[in-house]
């Protein structure tokens, strides 16, 4: 399958994501702009336009793109922000994302992902990126204070020490709940921490020391 096949592909998926209900005009071309191809594995690759997350390796999945789109149309990312990414995975989201914000500082407990992860951003000529291997439960204080935090995999609830890494008038968004099911959760940080619930999803669990066990 040719080029020009996946940037068709693109362009439809991209108009079903709008009919499915994603308006932020920004997120909708970044989608359009990643080859969402080259973030899935060779034998997938006919697939990797399908709105389904896919397996990608180490237990792991690339979501389903309308759960990109989703998240990160709530997440409310602008030019100017630095992002912090828990969970790289593929490097999908990471892509999509640093197509919006200054900056993307994106960990991964997989040294293997983080790494296949950083080849492919290489390749697309993404430069705002840093890939960190690390428990992404505990962020990455560093490059903190963070305007926005997107939490990719499943948490039992916000890890704490992603709290004070959080900009004043930041958010984050995650998927809270048990293993087995969450709820797509934006919580705003301003005099204190707001939540709000928005959908129910399902996500591969986040394993780390604030989050959930390994063997749990």
């Amino acid at each position: 399958m040719g080029e020009p096949d996946f940037t068709r592909r693109r362009e439809a998926l991209v108009a079903h994501l709008r009919r499915e209900g994603i308006r932020d005009e920004r997120v909708l071309a970044a989608i359009g702009r990643v080859p969402r191809e080259r973030f899935v594995p060779p034998e997938l690759i006919d697939a990797a336009y399908v709105d389904h997350a896919l397996p990608i390796g180490a237990g792991q999945t690339i979501s389903q793109p309308f759960v990109v789109a989703r998240m990160t149309e709530l997440l409310e990312p602008r030019a100017e922000h630095r992002a912090l990414e828990v969970g790289t995975g593929s490097g999908y989201q990471t892509a999509v994302l640093a197509l919006l914000v200054a900056e993307v500082v994106s960990v991964e407990r997989h040294r293997t992902l983080s790494e296949e992860a950083r080849v492919r951003l290489a390749e697309l000529g993404i430069d705002n990126v840093l890939l960190v291997v690390g428990d992404g439960s505990a962020g990455y204080p560093p490059r903190a204070p963070y305007d926005r935090i997107l939490i990719t995999a499943a948490t039992p609830w916000l890890p704490q020490p992603l709290i004070p890494q959080c900009a004043t008038g930041g958010r984050i968004v995650a998927p809270v709940g048990e293993r087995e099911a969450q709820q797509l959760t934006v919580f705003a940080k301003t005099n204190g921490l707001s939540r709000t619930v928005v959908e129910p999803v399902k996500f591969v669990p986040l394993v780390g020391e604030h989050a959930f066990e390994e063997n749990g």
